[in-house]
């Protein structure tokens, strides 16, 4: 074979570099629709680290990202939902659920299978701010809507790069996100601040529980206690949920919180109507942590104030240091 030349490696390091730049046109165009303005230099530098609003915990302060989950029975292992601070389950048309995940201490390579978003999501993520919200396509009558909220809508289309179809998957269940390039086109998201959670060790009295059940007409969602993992493993409609990773997903608390759940304005394709979720009010909860079950009120004044959730002599109930599960239920 005769040796290689300086001028055929010249050229084959051109043939790449054309190679490379066709692929990007290509996935420019594919997209079919305007990007967002691109983060400024310095976006990617580490973020600050402090202890944690959201878990408790001492770990990066970045920008938050909250992204809805497809939760079908095809939908499912979920990629990325382990590392999200919070995780809320949510009732959505037919007595279905979807799962949102809130990201800040660390943000996946890879979360998925996205879907949509709704009304209600709004009046919810306006806690943390003006975050960013990964979605896929919702309905024309509602794309107005977020694009006008005060939150960083970055939905499936707008963003090229940062969504891609896994073939493995049937659609519409293979949608994914690459969260690091999603956001660098929200170089103005907020960062964590206080929404309402309290950390500590856990108090006097509760309940002891070995499992907790949230139904909704056609999910259910159990909670069991895992003494040994010190956790409350995560069930939905009766099979252990994971992580495509093979990692059971469950979390240190879980709290129920009863809600009303009206119907919305809108609808979906097939004319079920979207419930909405009405998170500024309050209520009942039931705070699950430690083997135990607290009896607690919730309190949310205003859409741009957290979420307080307190004992019955009026003290903060203190969550266990970790991801929270945020699971809301029909006010009873």
């Amino acid at each position: 074979m005769a040796p290689t030349t300086a001028r055929s490696r010249r050229s084959t390091r051109t043939r790449i570099r054309a190679a490379a730049l066709a692929l990007t046109a290509t996935a420019a165009l594919a997209v079919g629709a305007p990007s967002h303005a691109t983060a400024p230099a310095g976006a990617d530098a580490p973020p600050p680290r402090a202890r944690s609003p959201f878990t408790g915990l001492m770990a990066p302060q970045g920008q938050v990202l909250a992204v809805k989950f497809d939760n079908a029975r095809r939908a499912r292992p979920h990629t990325g939902l382990d590392q999200a601070d919070i995780v809320y389950v949510e009732k959505v048309e037919g007595g279905m659920s979807r799962l949102m995940g809130v990201y800040s201490s660390r943000l996946p390579r890879t979360v998925g299978p996205v879907r949509s978003a709704r009304e209600s999501d709004i009046e919810l993520l306006r806690q943390f701010g003006r975050p960013a919200l990964s979605y896929s396509g919702v309905r024309s009558s509602l794309q107005k809507v977020l694009r006008n909220s005060p939150l960083y809508a970055r939905p499936h289309g707008r963003v090229p790069g940062a969504y891609f179809r896994n073939g493995y998957r049937p659609a519409p269940h293979n949608l994914f996100l690459r969260p690091k390039a999603l956001m660098r086109t929200a170089p103005r998201a907020d960062r964590p601040t206080d929404i309402g959670f309290r950390f500590g060790p856990a108090p006097a009295g509760g309940t002891p529980t070995e499992r907790r059940t949230v139904s909704y007409a056609s999910a259910s969602h159990t909670f069991r206690w895992a003494p040994r993992q010190g956790r409350w493993l995560a069930s939905f409609d009766g099979a252990p949920a994971r992580s495509t990773s093979g990692a059971r997903l469950g979390a240190r608390t879980i709290v129920i919180q009863y809600v009303t759940m009206r119907p919305s304005r809108y609808k979906d394709v097939n004319g079920a109507v979207t419930p909405y979720i009405e998170t500024v009010g309050s209520g009942k909860a039931l705070v699950l942590r430690d083997g135990k079950s607290y009896p607690t009120r919730w309190k949310r004044s205003a859409v741009t104030g957290g979420t307080s959730f307190t004992l019955a002599d009026g003290r903060p109930m203190p969550f266990a240091p970790g991801q929270v599960w945020m699971v809301y239920a029909d006010r009873h």
